[in-house]
């Protein structure tokens, strides 16, 4: 097989003449020397640590996929971010419309507190006079069970005069004799 330069294997397996010279270095690629004393490679081995050789034929087409793929890649990134600027807009959208319906709700309960308010200001004087006819009447009712109890009590305390006036009129006639009490009698 053909010997090259460390420059030309650089340029054969498509690394840098740096790569080349530290796989050198540690043994890792086989060189020798030629006649002017410069390290020469045979391409055999180049190919052994490095694999098969590249033509440029085929590194420029490696170069124009890896360009195309890129470039689909940009596309399609391009695109997803194009759906995603659509599904916020839309997300925005769905958002404004909520926000909208809130604020018409919002509206619609500041109406109806307003007039619950004014009902209620109203029902509270009504409550407040209903209250004071309550307090009225149940004043009345207290007076009148009052007067009633006080009623009976003056009938019961007749009524107990009376049997305490019974009782001594008896205490009374069992005391007198027997004559007085036929006298008392005759006289009644």
């Amino acid at each position: 097989m053909a010997k090259v330069s460390t420059l030309k294997a650089a340029d054969l397996s498509g690394k840098s003449k740096a790569t080349i010279l530290r796989a050198m270095n540690s043994g890792r690629l086989s060189f020798e020397l030629d006649e002017s004393g410069e390290k020469v490679i045979d391409t055999s081995e180049l190919e052994r640590v490095y694999g098969p050789f590249r033509s440029k034929a085929a590194s420029e087409s490696e170069t124009i996929i890896r360009a195309e793929l890129q470039r689909a890649q940009d596309l399609l990134e391009v695109e997803r971010i194009k759906m995603r600027v659509r599904g916020l807009e839309d997300q925005l959208h769905m958002t404004q419309v909520q926000l909208d319906d809130m604020r018409e709700q919002r509206d619609q309960w500041q109406k109806q507190a307003q007039q619950i308010l004014i009902t209620n200001q109203m029902s509270q004087k009504h409550a407040e006079d209903l209250k004071q006819e309550l307090r009225e009447r149940e004043a009345r009712e207290r007076a009148a069970r009052q007067k009633q109890m006080e009623e009976r009590l003056r009938r019961q305390a007749e009524n107990e005069n009376a049997r305490q006036e019974e009782i001594l009129v008896k205490q009374h006639m069992a005391e007198m004799p027997i004559w007085s009490r036929i006298l008392q009698k005759i006289r009644a």
